[in-house]
């Protein structure tokens, strides 16, 4: 990797297979190189993959079939920031349609357990009004919201 700095997401067995749904699923994303385990080790056996090299929306990542011992948590999560509520919906139903899970206020997860931000730039914007009434408005329609939807923001933030 040409990357100083790569996020490392651990995996059981399913780097790979993550690593291409991302890329499949994501602009600017790819699987880059795949790395054979040398030897046997804890989660595996010679030559299985043990590491892929992926970008998810041009972060450089790096996925590690390391084993079940480790478990993803809302603790890390991608942001994705979305432009309308076309895209918005294909990001959340690529994720949710491939046996993801929904949650609330634009959040979801993978199947591998990754969580996602799935979040229009409107919402943002309507954060950070200087209109602090107007925000607040925004603010309490998107908590009521799973996926985030677009015009129901825009209205509550028009007032």
């Amino acid at each position: 990797m040409v990357s100083k700095n790569t996020i490392c997401l651990w995996f059981d067995g399913t780097a790979l297979e993550a690593a291409k749904f991302y890329a499949e699923t994501f602009p600017d994303s790819a699987v880059g190189a795949v790395h054979r385990a040398p030897g046997d080790y804890p989660a595996g056996k010679e030559g299985d993959v043990l590491t892929v090299e992926f970008t998810v929306i041009g972060i450089p990542c790096l996925g590690l079939n390391g084993g079940s011992g480790i478990k993803h948590s809302e603790a890390f999560s991608f942001q994705v920031a979305t432009d309308d509520q076309a895209e918005t919906d294909r990001l959340w139903n690529a994720i949710v349609g491939n046996g993801g899970q929904e949650n609330a206020c634009g959040w979801c997860r993978d199947k591998w357990g990754l969580s996602w931000q799935i979040t229009p730039r409107v919402l943002t914007a309507a954060f950070v009004d200087p209109d602090r009434v107007a925000a607040k408005r925004a603010f309490d329609a998107m908590m009521t919201m799973k996926k985030i939807h677009v015009a129901a923001i825009e209205a509550a933030w028009r007032g």
